[in-house]
């Protein structure tokens, strides 16, 4: 070993480097990049040049942190990026234990963020608190912090589940331990072990006793995301709203103007929320100054606000109601979790046939995109499937063609399209 076992390899490879010898490191983060995207991807271009500041910085660090790239085109990479299932770019995976353990890289992507987050991956994924002193500075009222405290010794079977998902989920959450619940802040002294959760919304902490480790990571995922999610521009918010929209969960999204009409509505909206807590659907409040992307991605329009719009897992059906009234919020809920709502389908004006070229089809073959017109992954693809369609301009038996996929819904019984751009290639017979 090059590095001693508790220390950190995060290497990016050109394809320079045998990608085998840098797994070996205990822990590893490496970042996925294309060179065809790299010249053309916002996200790449943006990285590049605070992840190379990120590596200046973080290869004096003790212990050393190195930083590497891998470049999926490259042929001699392709095989690795199969095997860790690279979909997107860049795309950044954290690997421990010789690659035998892989999370995502959720954390910050700009240097000094970048920085922080990898240094706080450095060490044990859970703190031991040996005083006030260490909770003081290891608790921060503005973040959500799990502690565990085992009696009489950290040791045994729920020591031991906690600090293997402590392991797991290190990039999202901080973890301490203790021996003696009197160091910490807030509330009471109960008989342990037990898993104590503090947070700075609802109802401040709450403990939690199972020590299952599937059974805990689920409590902590549904104590960790608010009652109701605020979408503003309050950075401190941010991490709970991509908490929110990451759950595989029904979501309820009430989208206002907070200056005009927060007052009249919240109160409802959050009595609503509590009747469903622990329940579907998941609630968000969005101010509609702030929600210009989540408009264009569900296809809404300002001029619908106050609305409430409901997403229905696993197939993607939304339930709008458009300049819905404070009154209306808890029957609208009640209506949808009953089944009398039924879906709205957003739809362009558009011609459907089976003619090219002015001759009908019996089978075709369809390369079909989905696409968004504010996407600039989408508009980095669009001259490249213009130039397949001129290709095949002339083929009877090929069709090239594109989909709108935010001004226009299909539930994903039909097409399972996770994010945009995406591409269908299938055999349609007419």
């Amino acid at each position: 070993m090059l590095y001693s076992k508790f220390s950190l390899a995060i290497f990016f490879s050109f394809g320079k480097c045998d990608p085998l010898f840098c797994l070996i490191f205990h822990f590893t983060l490496t970042l996925y990049f294309s060179h065809l995207l790299l010249n053309s991807s916002g996200h790449c271009k943006n990285l590049a040049p605070e992840s190379e500041k990120a590596s200046t910085i973080l290869s004096s660090n003790d212990p050393p942190v190195m930083l590497a790239k891998v470049d999926a085109s490259d042929e001699a990479n392709r095989g690795l990026a199969t095997d860790y299932k690279i979909q997107g770019f860049p795309t950044i995976k954290i690997l421990r234990n010789g690659g035998k353990t892989i999370q995502e890289y959720n954390g910050p992507r700009e240097t000094d963020g970048i920085v922080a987050y990898l240094k706080k991956q450095v060490g044990p994924a859970s703190v031991q608190i040996k005083s006030e002193e260490d909770a003081g500075i290891l608790i921060d009222e503005q973040k959500i912090f799990i502690v565990s405290w085992v009696f009489p010794a950290l040791s045994g079977e729920e020591y031991d589940n906690f600090t293997t998902l402590a392991q797991k989920l290190r990039s999202d959450y901080d973890f301490g331990h203790t021996t003696n619940a009197k160091f910490l802040p807030r509330g009471e002294i109960v008989s342990g072990p037990i898993v104590r959760l503090f947070k700075p919304f609802d109802e401040l902490f709450v403990d939690f006793q199972d020590f299952q480790v599937n059974v805990l990571e689920n409590f902590i995922e549904e104590a960790s995301i608010p009652g109701v999610t605020i979408l503003d521009n309050e950075p401190r918010n941010f991490e709970y709203v991509n908490k929110f929209f990451r759950r595989a969960k029904a979501k309820a999204m009430l989208f206002l103007n907070f200056t005009a009409e927060l007052d009249t509505f919240k109160s409802k909206y959050n009595d609503v929320a509590v009747l469903y807590k622990g329940k579907e659907p998941s609630f968000l409040l969005g101010d509609i100054n702030a929600s210009r992307k989540a408009f264009e991605y569900f296809g809404l329009k300002e001029d619908q606000a106050p609305l409430i719009i409901i997403i229905q897992k696993p197939y993607g059906l939304k339930y709008l109601k458009s300049n819905i009234l404070p009154d209306q919020i808890a029957p609208r809920l009640k209506d949808y979790k009953a089944g009398n709502l039924k879906p709205f389908i957003n739809l362009e004006d558009m011609v459907l046939n089976s003619e090219k070229n002015g001759h009908i089809f019996v089978c075709l073959t369809v390369l079909l995109e989905f696409y968004a017109p504010w996407c600039g992954h989408s508009k980095n693809l669009a001259p490249t499937l213009d130039e397949v369609a001129i290709l095949y301009e002339d083929d009877d038996d090929i069709l090239i063609a594109k989909f709108h996929a935010t001004a226009n819904d299909i539930t994903n019984e039909i097409f399972d399209v996770p994010s945009v751009p995406y591409l269908v290639l299938q055999s349609c017979k007419w």
